[in-house]
């Protein structure tokens, strides 16, 4: 299906071709002024140097010979060689008509499908989730499904911090205190804080550490049970904070799946001539003559033959190789991890852990503020735990929503509600930020039902589904979905329409640049645009059927897009307001 912005680019790119110009001028976009136009071409602009040519003549010629075209209500030339360009109504009502017959709007359609994996979330085991987690996993878990929403196949992995000291210093305790397990969750988020500030301390807790670490990592027996242990207790008390955000990852591996792949990686490396020893440490030289600035080599062991995070994900690069043969990875991490990943890209790509053609990202995020523009924290100074953030929201939506006379809803439906809307607030309030830029994590703000807020969305949403519910009942047996568009009756249903229209285009555009935000941006212009539109239209009590039942049908398709829109950002749907 090719989107509307594809059809006017075909007539247009054809007039251009007609005129005796390069037909890939007439690309056709949404207009950056909609006061003036719906849609431009600034082709002539870009043709004028090369053909020396005044570019208002060429935008003239073109305009002159899309006159009388039905698809264009106006096509014009206007200085200094643009092309303006409305489009009629029924050829508008038409590509919607289309879009609507297919489950994604048609967006999934003419896309050359990539295996794709994303790298996001990146906790360590028996730690809390915290409000430094809220990024990675929400950003990453609207990239996969922006990129299965496309009909990409997309998988989801977690990459778990379970190895290495960390492990050795909650063993070492473990058997300081005499336990052979551990008992919960909360027992290792005391533990693990405890063990880490004593071996600061007690050099000789820090060798005993060291030495389970070297035990787990040679496969001893206790060691080993004991880790399986604290697997499970962490994974399972992960998947619950992550159920609470509506995140969902399909691999829960960690760099304990990549550590049996590091002995033969470094071995290649070696005999291979890619890493040498350098003060001791073996490296691997990573920069290229066309480098503005300098890039340290990439570090593959340390001085003491230990591996780092690099060693880490380089042999995750060998196992995804491997196992799944990724046409593409994104990894959702940190800004200021950019250099360790710039380092980790060169050196896969040099040494050939993968293919040159297949493509690495770092979509670097960054930090989530307080009001003071500092990283957020608690009122005490102190890191919040992500589950008390939730909840923190969600009660205070549940204020709002219970000081509100005209909610029609029970108190446990008005629970129910408040949660889903809360995690809405949260989720959208990050999203709608570009990903790379500091935001500050506003409650009041976000939890506003005015202004570009998830909860503006959800009721947006919620009144259209009322309208719906509210038509069915007053006209009984109606076959709302044979209902079909019609040609628009105001400006603001033909505005409407031409949002509806961009969907497509937007959405594959908002995944190519990873960008969640673009998505956002789109959704509350949508919702705008039915507002507008809804303040001038009484839908169920006009007397005219073929007018009111293509408002329905309007309506209908709306909310489709808003339902495809908020899926991808990982957002569930309010029923009732």
């Amino acid at each position: 299906m090719n989107y509307l912005t594809d059809k006017l680019s075909e007539i247009v790119g054809q007039a251009f071709e007609d005129a005796g110009f390069e037909r890939e001028a007439g690309k056709v976009r949404f207009s950056d002024r909609p006061d003036l136009c719906e849609f431009q071409c600034n082709g002539a602009m870009a043709l004028a140097k090369r053909e020396k040519k005044n570019p208002f003549d060429i935008a003239e010629t073109v305009a002159a010979a899309l006159k009388g075209n039905e698809v264009f209500s106006k096509a014009e030339a206007v200085r200094p060689g643009f092309l303006n360009f409305n489009v009629g109504d029924a050829f508008l009502v038409d590509c919607l008509k289309e879009m609507d017959r297919t489950e994604k709007c048609g967006a999934d359609q003419d896309i050359k499908h990539e295996k794709i994996m994303v790298d996001y979330g990146g906790p360590n085991v028996a730690k809390p989730l915290h409000i430094g987690h809220l990024r990675a996993a929400i950003i990453g878990e609207s990239l996969k499904r922006m990129g299965r929403f496309l009909g990409h196949e997309v998988i989801g992995d977690i990459h778990l911090g379970d190895w290495g000291l960390q492990m050795g210093l909650i063993i070492a305790e473990l058997k300081e205190r005499g336990k052979e397990f551990p008992d919960s969750i909360s027992e290792l988020e005391e533990i693990y804080p405890f063990a880490s500030e004593k071996s600061k301390k007690d050099e000789a807790f820090r060798e005993k550490a060291m030495e389970e670490t070297f035990k787990l990592q040679h496969g001893e027996k206790q060691e080993t049970d004991i880790w399986h242990r604290i697997m499970e207790l962490s994974v399972a008390d992960l998947k619950k904070n992550y159920e609470k955000l509506n995140v969902e990852f399909d691999l829960w591996k960690g760099e304990s799946d990549a550590d049996p792949y590091i002995a033969d990686m470094v071995k290649r490396l070696k005999d291979e001539g890619y890493a040498y020893e350098s003060e001791g440490a073996l490296v691997v030289d990573v920069t290229d003559e066309k480098d503005s600035k300098e890039i340290p080599p990439c570090m593959i062991l340390k001085s003491d033959g230990a591996a780092l995070y690099t060693t880490t994900d380089l042999a995750t690069l060998v196992q995804r190789e491997q196992d799944y043969a990724p046409d593409r990875i994104i990894y959702v991490v940190d800004k200021r991890q950019s250099l360790h990943f710039e380092q980790v890209f060169r050196t896969a790509k040099k040494t050939g852990i993968v293919p040159e053609s297949t493509i690495l990202e770092h979509l670097g995020f960054g930090t989530m503020n307080g009001k003071d523009g500092k990283p957020f924290k608690t009122r005490e100074g102190g890191v919040m735990r992500l589950e008390i953030l939730i909840s923190d929201v969600q009660e205070e939506m549940y204020k709002k929503m219970k000081s509100n006379e005209n909610i029609n809803l029970s108190d446990e439906e008005i629970r129910e509600t408040a949660g889903i809307i809360a995690i809405a607030a949260i989720k959208y309030g990050d999203l709608s930020n570009q990903a790379s830029k500091d935001y500050v994590f506003d409650t009041d703000k976000f939890t506003s039902f005015e202004g570009n807020t998830g909860p503006y969305i959800m009721y947006t949403m919620v009144r259209i589904k009322s309208i719906l519910r509210k038509y069915a009942e007053k006209y009984e047996g109606s076959d709302i979905e044979s209902f079909e568009l019609k040609t628009p009756e105001s400006p603001e249903e033909k505005a409407l329409m031409l949002k509806l229209s961009a969907f497509g285009t937007m959405m594959r555009s908002a995944f190519s640049e990873l960008a969640p935000h673009r998505v956002c941006a789109y959704i509350y212009e949508l919702a705008n645009e039915f507002n507008r539109f809804y303040h001038v239209t009484k839908v169920i009590t006009e007397e005219d059927r073929e007018k009111r039942e293509g408002w329905i049908a309007l309506l209908s398709f709306t909310l489709k897009v808003f339902s495809c829109s908020v899926e991808v950002l990982g957002i569930k749907e309010a029923e009732r307001m």
